[in-house]
């Protein structure tokens, strides 16, 4: 569990402008030191980086953001989020930052923005160098991802937005748990920060048009598929088997395809291995550079 609260997190925000609106980024521990870029998911933020950060033995600078719709960045209503307008969020943290190498530690709705990256990457169009990637459970192969019953129901086109207004905390935790494997028992206190991030601004209310990017996963299926399957980057997969949205089902296709990345599979982990097993994915950057 991390002792961080959204509160305290959230006070260590720098804004930057991305596309006119303004984003939240986070730059934190060594400035010196080599670079790790957290892409966090959904429906939280960068604050499930805390307890991997506390875990790090060496130094490492630490960048985050919250994705446009997330955490405290703006939600303005009616707006289409997108996996592209957050890839354009990280490169523009990277730009104010001064971030010229990073790793890439991506979860769930993350794992997607990192794909765009090393989409852009294997065109010639990054600017700032991708030295490794670690990824945990999310939605790589859109064909196997499990929406829960709640996206189901916010993804309704005539009703998502009432169900995402009727949202409630004890709704929200209750989310959460379905979600959650067995390696430690889930603490509501935590999940409580999680839900002031989303609730921030009203977000929560907004959590049915911040599901946008599994309709983008289908779309651009083919582009991320292939900058997934051909990255020639030191590679590692942190996956809890017990995830009902991107668990086992997913990651077996990743053993099929992608034979020579190291993937450490968490049999009693669920959708959350940032929060379930942070040492688990912290010592796996490390080995991993």
């Amino acid at each position: 569990m991390t002792s961080t609260s959204w509160a305290q997190w959230r006070v260590r925000a720098v804004p930057i402008d991305c596309g006119g609106q303004p984003v939240a980024t986070y730059d934190l521990g060594d400035p010196a030191g080599a670079a790790l870029t957290f892409l966090h998911g959904y429906p939280s933020c960068s604050l499930d980086s805390a307890p991997v950060i506390d875990q790090l033995t060496r130094a490492w600078r630490i960048v985050a953001v919250d994705f446009p719709g997330f955490g405290a960045s703006v939600r303005p209503t009616g707006h289409r989020y997108s996996i592209h307008a957050a890839a354009d969020a990280v490169e523009g943290m990277w730009h104010a930052a001064r971030v010229t190498s990073t790793v890439l530690v991506a979860h769930d709705y993350g794992v997607s923005v990192a794909q765009e990256l090393l989409a852009r990457r294997a065109e010639g169009a990054l600017g700032t160098e991708v030295t490794a990637v670690v990824w945990m459970n999310g939605g790589l192969y859109p064909d196997l991802h499990r929406p829960t019953i709640g996206q189901q129901m916010m993804l309704d086109p005539e009703h998502g937005a009432e169900v995402a207004a009727a949202v409630t905390e004890a709704m929200f935790v209750d989310g959460i748990r379905g979600t959650w494997g067995e390696r430690r028992a889930m603490d509501d206190a935590e999940i409580h920060e999680m839900w002031c991030s989303m609730d921030e601004g009203g977000g929560v209310a907004q959590m049915h048009d911040l599901l946008g990017y599994i309709a983008d996963r289908r779309q651009h299926e083919a582009r991320w598929r292939t900058a997934l399957e051909t990255c020639d980057l030191p590679t590692a997969f942190v996956w809890g088997d017990l995830d009902p949205v991107s668990g086992a089902h997913m990651i077996a296709r990743v053993e099929d395809r992608i034979p020579s990345a190291r993937i450490v599979r968490l049999a009693d982990v669920g959708h959350w291995p940032p929060l379930e097993a942070p040492d688990v994915v912290a010592e796996a950057i490390e080995q991993l550079i």
